[in-house]
């Protein structure tokens, strides 16, 4: 099935450039020139994979909205900023918001048209069965990889495709520190410390936002993150 890859960027020139690439690589392609634009598409249909730029027209933040609100109504929806702006700043709040992956405009199309792969390969690996059984059980954790969900007590958390993975890769080895690299390896993606840092913090957040005793990430300072049970 033909994937379909929305773009979200003010600049004509740029968005083209980039819709050519996509469409050259077999992806179905829409552009949208704004975020009230990219919104009322959305509202019909979403695509498999947003790109969207930080800035849009007069709308310093609008990307950063856009993605606050594709997030809120299509949690694992795959989500990559493209953006001129490459502030720490910028990238963590990006990040922090939900984003699978931050990249800057100085990045080559190969490399761009790589990490999009890369992407869509987590994806369809996450909904592969597994060797073993389809779920995963770890105290009051329930994964399902080949749906896509996590769930806590029950109730069904909000978790990224790489909020997943990281949350995967470290519950599936209770009290085994797992590094950054080895979280990134997880993910396959490449991020710094301080990323790692964000997407840890955001998912202990949405866990405590359905059990405010979670305590179960614990900093193995120096070295990594490990799973801890609720009995330990």
């Amino acid at each position: 099935m033909q994937r379909h890859v929305a773009i979200v960027e003010d600049e004509e020139a740029i968005a083209q450039n980039y819709c050519d690439a996509l469409r050259r690589q077999g992806y179905k392609v829409s552009h949208y020139r704004s975020r009230p634009e990219a919104t009322a598409a959305f509202a019909t249909r979403l695509p498999d994979l947003a790109i969207i730029d930080v800035g849009l027209g007069d709308e310093i933040e609008g990307g950063f909205e856009l993605c606050r609100d594709l997030r809120s109504r299509a949690p694992s929806l795959p989500i990559i900023f493209l953006t001129a702006r490459d502030s720490e700043f910028d990238v963590v709040s990006g990040l922090r918001l939900g984003a699978d992956d931050y990249l800057t405009k100085d990045i080559s199309q190969p490399h761009m048209l790589a990490r999009i792969t890369a992407l869509f390969r987590r994806i369809d690996a996450l909904q592969q069965p597994l060797s073993q059984d389809r779920e995963m059980v770890r105290g009051m954790l329930t994964m399902n990889m080949d749906r896509m969900t996590a769930q806590w007590q029950g109730h069904l958390l909000d978790l990224t495709v790489t909020e997943l993975w990281i949350v995967h890769s470290l519950a599936q080895h209770p009290g085994h520190v797992k590094n950054r690299q080895q979280l990134m390896d997880a993910a396959n993606v490449v991020l710094d410390d301080n990323t790692i840092t964000s997407h840890i913090k955001r998912i202990r957040k949405k866990f405590k936002e359905r059990d405010a005793t979670f305590d179960c990430i614990h900093t193995a300072y120096g070295m990594g993150y490990r799973w801890v049970s609720e009995a330990s």
